[in-house]
């Protein structure tokens, strides 16, 4: 199986000339463009300018300002490459215009608050629907480009663009009475943007206020990834005839940002980790649940895999969507932990274990992974621990 990673983040390249920043500009308020026909058409777009060489010019071009932070968190979302990819990835974009749409009811007449709103999409529905006034905070210099997309379509008076850290911001009001965020990242917790929106739930929802999307689901199964694992990581062993294993140990250690094929799953697949947004607090992102994939066919088991739901269950109807290997792909794709030893596993045989995810100590963006696991088959005993470093 051929699988190409991309993990959706561009970095600043080479300055670009005035005709590619407008290039790029123009871009993205087509891509605006193509949402708002969404709801006529039903049509889902998918496009191939997130290939183009273009797609490293960032909004600094753009607005003519000089970087404010050195965070790189901040500064990748400065660029219009990820934009482009999320606001084309209809089953997110979607599904919030979805939920947004089909319950006016809970927007009308509401002050909302989007946290992390980047092009200002979520705002620009909950405008439409008749929302009395919407907060977009935004913390990258996308914030400057929103302001011009908010203006361009006639929502000033009810959109109010606020740049900067949701932490450090004070609102022109004491309450909200809805938060809607885009807030999940690979393996659901990349990043660490949760905490953000914990903290805005806590300073700024009204007490009974809907927070969207509530629920957020993690899940694990197994899969056989032989070509794969071979191609991306038995290539250290003999490069060019020279021993590179220490690089093979560093990259066992990344998680693989990945699309798995549901051809590949060889077990059930376990709930880990159910979060309701409403109600939890911060220091539930650090949690430690036990699994039992059991396998369903005679198969080697290379890696295990990670996906996550979510779920807005205060609309009439419950909706949400999922990132797993057996649903439509998403910019999230789903998250690979690649096994150091190769599991013969018949059908009816459990792989036993644990997953532990706590944000790095250093950087709280980063997510660190303790899997302890044991298989006691028919043809293959082991019990290991291995760590795994999402940044």
């Amino acid at each position: 199986m051929m699988r190409r990673k991309n993990n959706g983040k561009v970095g600043a390249g080479s300055t670009s000339s005035n005709s590619e920043v407008e290039s790029r500009k123009e871009y993205l308020v087509e891509d605006m463009n193509i949402v708002k026909e969404m709801e006529r058409s039903g049509e889902e777009v998918v496009g191939d300018r997130a290939e183009s060489s273009n797609m490293d010019v960032s909004v600094d071009a753009i607005v003519g300002s000089e970087k404010t932070s050195a965070d790189y968190y901040f500064d990748s979302y400065s660029h219009f490459g990820i934009h482009e990819e999320m606001l084309k990835d209809t089953v997110r974009t979607k599904t919030y215009q979805n939920v947004i749409y089909q319950n006016k009811f809970l927007f009308k007449d509401k002050i909302v608050l989007d946290v992390g709103a980047g092009t200002g999409i979520l705002s620009l529905f909950c405008a439409h629907v008749g929302a009395k006034h919407v907060y977009a905070v935004e913390c990258s210099q996308m914030a400057d480009v929103a302001k011009e997309i908010v203006e361009a379509n006639g929502y000033s008076n009810v959109i109010t663009v606020l740049k900067g850290k949701m932490e450090d911001l004070v609102l022109p009001v004491t309450h909200v009475d809805i938060l809607i965020s885009e807030w999940m990242g690979y393996f659901l917790l990349f990043e660490n943007m949760l905490d953000t929106v914990l903290y805005a739930r806590d300073k700024w929802l009204v007490d009974g206020g809907i927070i969207l999307p509530d629920k957020a689901s993690l899940y694990l199964t197994a899969i056989e990834d032989a070509e794969y694992k071979d191609d991306k990581i038995e290539f250290w062993n003999d490069v060019y005839g020279f021993d590179m294993r220490c690089i093979k140990k560093q990259s066992m250690m990344e998680p693989l940002v990945d699309t798995v094929d549901q051809n590949q799953i060889v077990t059930n697949c376990q709930l880990l980790k159910t979060m309701d947004i409403s109600k939890m607090s911060s220091g539930e992102t650090s949690f430690t649940s036990p699994f039992k994939l059991i396998a369903t066919r005679n198969d080697y088991v290379h890696a295990l895999v990670a996906y996550f739901d979510v779920s807005f269950t205060k609309c009439h109807k419950l909706m949400g969507f999922s990132t797993g290997p057996r649903s439509k792909a998403t910019h999230w794709k789903q998250t690979v932990l690649y096994l150091d030893d190769v599991l013969t596993i018949s059908e009816g045989e459990a792989i036993i274990g644990s997953l532990s995810v706590e944000p790095n100590k250093t950087n709280p963006r980063d997510v660190d992974i303790v899997l302890n696991y044991s298989f006691h088959g028919e043809r293959c005993q082991i019990s290991k621990t291995q760590y795994y470093k999402m940044r």
